[in-house]
């Protein structure tokens, strides 16, 4: 069985000390051991990047941005080649797996962009005879910490703007689904990237420990769970890092009575149940203005999900493919399995579905009648399930979205340019879609939510990634004439 191992420096290191399983989610077996890194190991990852940190820093802009036009075309090049990876470790469908890949591209585009992404500002004549100019410039050595559910497109978020703006970056991927970064990684060398200053080590908690009390390392960028994020931000800002750290969401989406029904219900379908619910910004809360409006979506969705076709991901007919790992499934299982004895119906239940094999697939499950303090909807599931809660106006809704602990992204459905306009305005949630139900920002923006949904002041890619990723320096210059030298212990004035 092969052994996916770490890329540190521009070479493959890594022993079999400590392994974990890589499954193949389809079939339920095991396809791959990987390397999981020691103390030593990650600190070996760190130094690389420290030692490439000056060389990198000293490229210029035009060189750097010439590694992401070059690493663009090979991405298009090897997307087939990619998303075979995605799919063969993750589990999602191919045509997931190849979406999954153009949104990382997007931010590879706009990293390209740096020579204007990273100017300053320059004031002359502030007083007499000073100018003042500011600089942006890397922080350091950047740690990475990426999910299973984007093996390709969440690493590309952080590394793209990271290295672009100078810095050296250690990545640590989910053990889940561990090759593609090893990829990503080869690919980066391949358009031109000097060794070291992407590096990937393979791991659980104690690479990740050691990354957060590594004090080479300057800034932390973590996607994943709630618990984890507040707990990662708690000890890299405890030990001086920068930190922005992106926790899990329960992602509503509001139908207002004049809405399209029938779009509504292909939308809710589409971003509840695509990538088997396994995205922090999946639709997992219905939220019906009306109960009239409630019973035709409930009627709506049901009908559709009747029809939908999971199987391996490599199957060109599958729409939707296994979880990540058995226990994922299971546990996804146990909130539908209890839903009705808190007071839900429980209107398509994916938990009787029965599929060959031993791969880790679950049905889609639609869920009404759900209220707040229900298990089902408290928590993120993470998985094919989509509950309905129903309210009576528009208030309510916005009550019901703004009162919940995670705020990652929401939508409404409306035909009303006012509700719409009042929506945005209204809700207090990182991400809205005015009928757009999964609202991820293109590449020219940022991809944040607020509340336990993020852990530190920046979102993540987009604009405000090139300010967590520099530090901005400020330059005041004077050329005076010798005769004009003299002693004065006043506080400096500008005039």
């Amino acid at each position: 069985m092969s052994l996916i191992r770490h890329h540190v420096a521009g070479a493959e290191t890594g022993t079999a000390d400590r392994t974990g399983e890589v499954y193949d989610p389809a079939t339920g077996r095991v396809q791959h051991e990987v390397a999981l890194a020691s103390e030593a190991e990650t600190r070996a990852a760190v130094a690389a990047a420290a030692a490439a940190l000056p060389a990198w820093r000293a490229t210029s802009l035009i060189k750097r941005a010439d590694v992401f036009f070059r690493l663009r075309h090979l991405l298009v090049e090897r997307a087939d080649e990619l998303a075979a990876i995605i799919t063969s470790e993750h589990g999602k469908v191919l045509s997931d797996a190849k979406g999954e890949i153009s949104r990382g591209i997007e931010n590879v585009e706009f990293a390209a962009g740096l020579v204007h992404l990273l100017k300053g500002e320059r004031s002359e004549q502030v007083s007499r005879g000073v100018d003042v100019h500011s600089v942006k410039q890397p922080v350091g050595v950047v740690a990475c910490i990426t999910p299973f559910n984007f093996p390709v497109m969440v690493p590309l978020w952080m590394t793209a703007s990271a290295i672009a703006c100078g810095n050296t970056v250690v990545l640590k991927p989910s053990e889940k689904d561990p090759s593609a970064s090893l990829f990503l990684a080869r690919l980066y060398e391949e358009a031109g990237l000097p060794p070291g200053v992407l590096n990937v080590v393979q791991g659980d908690k104690v690479a990740v420990d050691t990354l957060l009390d590594a004090p080479e390392v300057r800034a932390v960028s973590f996607v994943g769970s709630t618990p984890i994020a507040r707990s990662i931000y708690a000890r890299a800002a405890a030990n001086g890092k920068r930190v922005q750290a992106l926790g899990g969401a329960k992602n509503h989406m509001v139908v207002m009575p004049d809405a399209d029904l029938d779009a509504a219900a292909d939308a809710a379908v589409s971003a509840a149940y695509g990538s088997a619910g396994e995205r922090c910004m999946a639709v997992s809360v219905l939220v019906a203005v009306g109960d009239d409006v409630a019973d035709a979506l409930v009627a709506k969705v049901a009908e559709r999900v009747a029809t939908l076709r999971i199987g391996p991901g490599t199957d060109p007919g599958s729409e939707m493919g296994p979880l990540i790992t058995g226990a994922h499934r299971d546990a996804v299982a146990s909130y539908v399995t209890g839903a009705a004895g808190e007071g839900a119906t429980v209107v398509v239940d994916g938990t009787a579905q029965r599929f060959d094999g031993d791969g880790f697939f679950l049905g889609v499950s639609l869920v009404d009648h759900v209220r707040p303090g229900m298990r089902v909807y408290d928590d993120e599931i993470f998985g094919p399930v989509l509950s309905v809660v129903r309210v009576a106006d528009y208030d309510e809704a916005v009550d019901l979205v703004n009162t919940s602990p995670f705020a990652n992204g929401t939508a409404v459905f409306t035909r009303d340019g006012g509700t719409a306009r009042q929506f945005e305005f209204d809700i207090e949630v990182g991400m809205v879609g005015v009928n757009v139900p999964i609202p991820v920002p293109v590449g020219a923006f940022s991809f944040g939510g607020w509340r336990n949904s993020l852990f530190g002041d920046s979102h993540i890619y987009g604009p405000e990634s090139i300010h967590f990723y520099t530090r901005s320096k400020v330059v005041t210059t004077r050329w005076p004439d010798p005769s004009e030298s003299q002693i004065s212990l006043g506080f400096p004035s500008n005039h």
